[in-house]
């Protein structure tokens, strides 16, 4: 059965600032999502509305046509909705096992399956195995990032969000990352989604394409249609619309 995650119509302000204005997006399960947009066009605050951090001053977030607007942060992990950021957040003087453990112990209270089976599978699943007595502030910038998506796996999630994941990888660590979220997508069957300014890796990974400008979304569709969007162009002039033309 598919399920659903839904921002309807969400406007959020941040004092004068309108940071999203009517913006509506849906994720099913078994889809990627991408979700770009020049800097400040509003991609994390739509993020942050839909995992918690936020709540909006107009409009809903729907879970399988649930309201869960008011639902705090944690309330929305229980329910399958797991989110990184883009700022790296580990715990760098603990090994990756002891990262991964953490959160499971955090978000796995009836210890069934064992922390460590449930830490086990997700360190598979990101590729970690192999480095899972090493300290996380020994690993290299691509691996820190796959750590982040580990922890967030150990949540069980319906709806994986994911705030620049390629954020700071070469290209070879890009191509492993869009390996490793195919890879989570196929095995899991969760609905994903990701915002990154890296368009290599988001028109190669994604079935659909949001775009959001100045707080509004000004183009969706399949990766093909959004690249030949002259509106979409004219929003990433300079790098942007060199990535988009190639």
């Amino acid at each position: 059965m598919n399920r659903t995650l839904v921002a309807e119509t969400v406007t959020k302000s941040f004092g004068g600032l309108h940071a999203l204005r009517d913006v509506s997006m849906t994720v099913q399960t078994g889809e990627i999502v991408g979700l770009i947009g020049p800097n400040g066009s509003g991609k994390t605050t739509l993020l942050n509305v839909m995992s918690g951090v936020y709540r909006a001053n107009h409009g809903r977030v729907l879970l399988d046509k649930k309201d869960i607007s008011r639902a705090p942060t944690h309330a929305r992990a229980r329910l399958g909705i797991a989110r990184t950021f883009q700022q790296i957040r580990l715990f760098k003087d603990m090994t990756v096992l002891e990262n991964v453990e953490m959160a499971a112990v955090l978000f796995n209270k009836d210890r069934s399956p064992s922390v460590r089976e449930v830490a086990s599978r997700a360190m598979a699943a990101t590729g970690l195995t192999i480095d899972m007595f090493r300290r996380a502030s020994t690993l290299d910038y691509g691996s820190q990032r796959r750590l982040e998506i580990a922890r967030a796996l150990v949540l069980k999630p319906v709806f994986l969000l994911l705030d620049e994941p390629a954020a700071g990888m070469n290209e070879v660590e890009s191509d492993e990352l869009l390996e490793t979220i195919k890879s989570i997508r196929a095995s899991n069957g969760m609905g994903i989604v990701v915002i990154d300014h890296d368009l290599r890796l988001i028109m190669r990974l994604c079935d659909r394409v949001v775009v959001l400008n100045q707080g509004g979304v000004i183009c969706e569709g399949l990766p093909a249609q959004v690249q030949s969007d002259p509106i979409v162009t004219e929003a990433y002039l300079g790098h942007h619309h060199r990535a988009l033309s190639a």
